[in-house]
């Protein structure tokens, strides 16, 4: 049996473009993806405090330090620039790993130029 928690967040990223011509993804600076552990192409799922609406993408890398969080494509049409997200990605686990695990948590500030990680990862 596998169970389903949560790997890693971002917590209160601020959306700062949209783009609904790009072919879709959600761009996340990527030195945010590093501290996150997200990995390029990774499915995430993503909740804007603002307006409450949750939606599944995946999550690609912009340029290191530029404090980029996109909506591209459809999610282009979920949020707005200065809106707040908490961007999540999940691990199946057998409960034995489950009991131990504890999710990397970062939180984001000063229009993405900074973060502190909340807990330590497991990996």
């Amino acid at each position: 049996m596998q169970v389903t928690l949560l790997k890693s967040k971002l917590h209160m990223a601020s959306v700062t473009s949209v783009r609904p011509d790009y072919s879709g993804s959600l761009s996340i600076d990527q030195t945010l993806m590093e501290a996150a552990g997200f990995l390029h192409h990774e499915k995430i799922l993503v909740g804007n405090i603002a307006n409450g609406e949750r939606f599944e993408t995946y999550c690609i890398p912009a340029k290191h330090g530029s404090g980029e969080i996109g909506l591209n494509g459809a999610a282009a049409h979920k949020g707005k620039p200065g809106d707040l997200l908490v961007i999540m990605t999940f691990i199946n686990l057998n409960p034995e790993e489950a009991a131990v695990w504890e999710p990397r948590l970062v939180v984001v500030s000063n229009n993405n130029q900074t973060f502190n990680l909340v807990t330590t990862p497991n990996s």
